[in-house]
């Protein structure tokens, strides 16, 4: 279990980064670029997507990278555009939050769905260590 705390932790982490990086991309895509306040969400999202799953895959989980995982990690994200964007359009439409912030504050209602479902994709069944994957070398035997 204390692997788990750490993940936890670094998933934290990684979230708050992951969450100042959304915004970068966001702020200016909503104020520079004009762009109505969901697209601009959608897009930043997407990009920072890609940060969020090397991320999670080499510091969160210490598990190696793989096509199938990267393909597989939106499936996770799926969620957690769901919940974020919900939550979204509820506190911008019916409880009148400023569209500047209310992205943070969705973000951290997403995070318990997010971690569950990144940690099933991204850890290995065999792999509940919070140790990284390793590879054996291969020594020809002559």
């Amino acid at each position: 279990m204390p692997s788990q705390l750490g993940q936890v932790i670094r998933f934290g982490f990684v979230g708050g980064v992951n969450t100042c990086t959304f915004y970068a991309f966001y702020w200016p895509l909503l104020h520079l670029a004009k762009l109505p306040y969901f697209v601009a969400y959608t897009i930043a999202f997407l990009l920072s997507m890609v940060g969020s799953f090397f991320l999670n895959t080499y510091f969160t989980y210490r598990t190696r990278p793989t096509w199938k995982k990267f393909l597989l990690f939106p499936l996770t994200n799926v969620t957690n555009f769901v919940v974020q964007s919900a939550g979204l359009f509820a506190l911008v439409h019916w409880v009148g939050m400023n569209k500047t912030i209310a992205p943070l504050v969705a973000a951290v209602v997403a995070i318990p769905f997010t971690y569950v479902l990144s940690r099933r994709i991204l850890v290995p069944k065999h792999h509940e260590t919070s140790e990284p994957e390793t590879v054996e070398p291969k020594i020809p035997v002559k």
